[in-house]
């Protein structure tokens, strides 16, 4: 009989005491008991998993988003663009995530949606830290968390910080200059669209050669944006398959809501030039 095969006698490590081991770096035993479903419906585990795990992607699109936002106030704005390439995969990560849950038919969802409370996707903190960081700015939208006074002060910070967008700008100006009504706009509020800035992309697009950098940090946002949009096309899709047009948990208008984010514009101006190239 064929002796079982055994891993130690590679090398393989077989005993942990006093030792970390995998489960151990993770933390596994607090992530795999966090989630506690309300009732007793087969797919509530579903949707915890579901917005669990979308929650740990956001944080590190935060982490990247940040960390992103730092390197192109820097001399060299290029190791930017790695983060901003893996937010666009993080959204990639989250769009299939939608595919699961719409395994969820409205028959299995009714069976806990009751449990949910007044809980809701739109009171997530990360979601809104990572639109404003994006440039959607909305003061309204931390009231949510004046329950929680280190989040609303994180959000707050956020507000008083520039965007992404706000940055990009700053470097293109530094090549093309823009108007100081551009440059010293109100950070708290979103970027409105401008002549100006589109008049100074599509000189970077007409002549990449001459601006290869701000050509690719231009492409890179296009890039983080489309996959933003698809999340935010696929979150509606999901809801309206789930749904139907009810009102949302946490009482927005559930679809009408969520089809009245699919207008906004993050990086305006990076759309409107193509028309005129």
């Amino acid at each position: 009989m064929t002796k079982p095969y055994d891993p130690e006698g590679e090398g393989a490590r077989m005993s942990f005491d006093g030792a970390m081991s995998y489960g151990d770096y993770l933390q596994l035993d607090k992530v795999l008991n966090a989630q506690a479903p309300i009732s007793k419906a087969h797919d509530e585990l579903l949707f915890i998993i579901q917005h669990q795990t979308s929650e740990l992607w956001m944080r590190l699109a935060v982490h990247e988003l940040t960390a992103a936002r730092e390197a192109l106030q820097g001399a060299d704005m290029r190791p930017a663009f790695k983060m901003l390439s893996r937010v666009s995969r993080i959204f990639e990560q989250l769009n299939g995530a939608w595919d699961v849950l719409r395994t969820m038919t409205p028959s299995d969802y009714t069976t806990f949606r009751s449990s949910l409370g007044q809980s809701s996707g739109f009171q997530s903190y990360q979601y809104r830290q990572i639109e404003f960081i994006l440039g959607n700015r909305n003061r309204a939208m931390i009231r949510p968390h004046a329950h929680r006074p280190d989040l609303a002060e994180l959000l707050e910070a956020e507000l008083d910080r520039p965007s992404l967008y706000d940055v990009a700008l700053r470097a293109l100006h530094a090549s093309i200059p823009l108007p100081e009504t551009v440059l010293r706009r109100d950070l708290a509020l979103p970027h409105a669209d401008d002549a100006a800035v589109v008049a100074a992309w599509t000189e970077v697009y007409r002549h990449p050669e001459q601006h290869w950098a701000l050509y690719e940090l231009a492409e890179k946002l296009v890039d983080l944006e489309d996959y933003f949009r698809r999340w935010r096309f696929n979150h509606v899709t999901t809801v309206e398959r789930v749904i139907g047009f009810k009102r949302g948990t946490g009482g927005t208008g559930g679809v009408s809501y969520l089809k009245r984010m699919l207008e906004v514009e993050l990086f305006p101006e990076l759309w409107h030039l193509r028309t005129g190239l």
